[in-house]
């Protein structure tokens, strides 16, 4: 687990129309700039469906469950909560089953005024149980949370009184995001240098690359390190343009008549699909 216990915590209101985007494109960049390099990611959604102000995370883990996200799997729903008696046990058991996962906590808390029904999203390990006064082990290299009502005195019993409404709110936000943030990060179709270069094709070949393709996050390393292979099977030069931020990213390849081909990244306003 990464360490980022100086990293910023970003808020998003969650009434406003923005909020999936903002939370999506948050999640989106934390994914890009992480360094390990995982294969999947855990989504550890935690609290317990019998207090309505704990509920959130199940709530999300059962709304995240139905989506069959790929490259994706999910911990703690309303059929199977991962609380606080069992959160050392299935924390154990991600990181037995899943050692190369990228894992994102998701969990309900209690804020100020000026925060309630915010989203919060950070990079680093989620403290469960913090706004309740319980020790629990921190968990996860990415932390979200839904403030459902406020701190201070009574923790246990402004818990059980927080309005469905909110948890519901917040939950179809953090949801809409997370969507986002995967159809961006892992949506779009990986493209083979090495197919294209192998194809019999020329005609072929120009059509394919006079088009724009879309690159998935995922894909890019695999795709560095195929153009890094090129040269042993065609007399090409590889050129990346530097300098581009990793948010919505898109690759458009051009072939010139000196068989150099040119990679451009830019910046794309749209989701890619």
């Amino acid at each position: 687990m990464e360490s980022y216990q100086n990293a910023p915590v970003h808020y998003v209101e969650s009434k406003s129309c923005r909020a999936p985007n903002q939370v999506g494109s948050l999640l989106f960049e934390m994914l890009c700039s992480q360094q390990k390099d995982f294969q999947e990611v855990v989504f550890l959604c935690i609290g317990s469906d019998r207090i309505t102000g704990d509920s959130l995370g199940p709530l999300i883990g059962h709304k995240l469950s139905k989506e069959h996200l790929s490259r994706c799997i999910i911990y703690g729903t309303l059929e199977q909560p991962v609380h606080a008696l069992n959160l050392a046990e299935v924390t154990a058991m991600v990181h037995t089953k899943h050692p190369n996962c990228l894992l994102i906590a998701i969990d309900a808390s209690l804020g100020s005024k000026r925060h309630q029904e915010f989203v919060t999203i950070r990079k680093g390990a989620l403290a469960p149980g913090l706004g309740v006064k319980k020790k629990l082990p921190p968990v996860g290299d990415i932390s979200i949370t839904g403030i459902v009502n406020l701190s201070g005195a009574f923790e246990h019993f402004v818990l059980q009184t927080t309005r469905l409404a909110t948890v519901i709110q917040l939950a179809d936000t953090i949801v809409s995001g997370i969507l986002i943030a995967h159809r961006q990060y892992f949506g779009t179709h990986r493209f083979s240098l090495l197919d294209f270069f192998h194809s019999d094709s020329d005609s072929e070949r120009f059509r394919s690359f006079a088009k724009f393709t879309p690159l998935s996050a995922a894909s890019s390393r695999i795709l560095r390190t195929e153009a890094g292979n090129l040269y042993k099977y065609s007399p090409c030069q590889i050129f990346f343009s530097s300098g581009v931020s990793l948010r919505d990213r898109h690759l458009s390849e051009t072939i010139h008549e000196n068989n150099t081909v040119r990679f451009h990244m830019f910046h794309s306003t749209y989701p890619l699909m």
